[in-house]
Order: structure tokens, then C-alpha cells, then sequence
């Protein structure tokens, strides 16, 4: 696994919101806490620098988000979806304010960034080395 393969080799990070995503899978507090602490990864604070990111990086996403096109997790191409049924275009789903907190967090806070979705981190943190963790 991906995550085991980078604990050996380095300090894993959190950000906030990484940290309530985390919460959603476990059944307590105690238990979210023993995760962390059994597979060594430690909850940094965002700072002004890469919440000050975040907010210029998502506000370029929504300008060029104009287009109704979903975008590849992956790569980060760009496409319109039609349903097979009634041919009806369907609308994207949008990046929240959320994957621009932790794209940035990890941009300043750490060398590289662990994700399934790769594209818009490619995309909007090219500057930022994105590792797939799958």
C-alpha cells in the first residue's frame, strides 16, 4: 500500500480538513487518534501562506470552471458527459474549497502529496509533487 510505503520513508502530515474526512470512518474519537498515532502521522495546522493559496488557486479553478466539463481524476483532462439514456449533458462536479485547502497545505507544509485524485492537483498544483496512493 502506498501509505505504508511512505511512512517508512518519511513523516506523514494532515491537514485539517484531512483530519474530519478521517473522522467520517471511525467510530469514535479515540479510535481516530490511535489511527494516527499507530501509523505515525501527525496533524499540522494550516497557516495564512497556505490558506492565502488555497483561496488564489481556487478562485482560478472557478474562472476556467465555466465550462461544464468533468475532469479526469487522473490526468485532469477535461470532457462533457452525456447520459446514455436520454442523451441529456450532465453537469460536473465541483472542486470544493476543500481540495485547494489541502493541495496548498501540503505544497507548503511537505514534499509531496499522497491522492486518488490526481488531477487537480496536477492541474492547479503542478508546482507540487503529486504521488498516486493507490
Amino acid at each position: 500500500m502506498s501509505l505504508d510505503r511512505h511512512v517508512s520513508v518519511g513523516q506523514l502530515i494532515i491537514c485539517e480538513v484531512v483530519y474530519a474526512e478521517l473522522a467520517a470512518w471511525f467510530s469514535s474519537e479515540k479510535e481516530l487518534k490511535a489511527f494516527l498515532s499507530e501509523t505515525g502521522i501527525r496533524l499540522v495546522y494550516s497557516n495564512e501562506k497556505s490558506l492565502y493559496i488555497a483561496g488564489t488557486r481556487w478562485a482560478e479553478y472557478t474562472r476556467k470552471g465555466s465550462k461544464n466539463l468533468f475532469s479526469c481524476a487522473k490526468c485532469g483532462n477535461g470532457f462533457e458527459v452525456t447520459c446514455p439514456q436520454c442523451t441529456t449533458v450532465l453537469n460536473k462536479r465541483f472542486h470544493v474549497p476543500a481540495d485547494f485547502l489541502i493541495g496548498a497545505h501540503a505544497l507548503v507544509n511537505a514534499d509531496c502529496i499522497l491522492s486518488r485524485d490526481l488531477g487537480v492537483y496536477k492541474t492547479y498544483f503542478s508546482d507540487l509533487k503529486v504521488v498516486s496512493s493507490i
